[in-house]
């Protein structure tokens, strides 16, 4: 069983930053793929970005935060965050940690292990 619990969440003015964490629990961390996820009012819950175990290779994102988002983890922490740069208002959403056995196949999806959430709120 792994928990995950996010933090970092706010209020931010488009054009700024904020970084995400995403502190877990359990055995075996460096073999769980991580990412992220986020949730709009009114909007399905979509894929944001993912990264593998600690041993493989690659970083997924969305389209809409490529180039803008960064995912990275620190094992000795057992902590995987999200960096977020250049903020706009359609960033707006609760994110959410995810993290899986990694097995390999697709890491856009398949998640077993999820946060609570923390809110991220992006002004114009």
């Amino acid at each position: 069983q792994v928990q995950l619990v996010e933090s970092g969440g706010g209020l931010v003015q488009a054009g700024g930053s904020l970084r995400l964490s995403c502190a877990a629990s359990g055995r075996s961390f460096r073999s769980y793929a991580l990412g992220w996820f986020r949730q709009a009012p009114g909007k399905e819950r979509e894929f944001v970005a993912a990264m593998p175990w600690s041993g493989g290779t690659g970083l997924y994102y969305a389209d809409s935060v490529k180039g803008r988002f960064t995912i990275s983890r620190d094992d000795a922490k057992t902590t995987v965050y999200l960096q977020m740069n250049s903020l706009k208002p359609e960033d707006t959403a609760v994110y959410y940690c995810v993290a899986r056995w990694d097995y390999g196949g697709n890491y856009y999806s398949g998640y077993r292990y999820w946060g609570q959430g923390t809110q991220v709120t992006v002004s114009p």
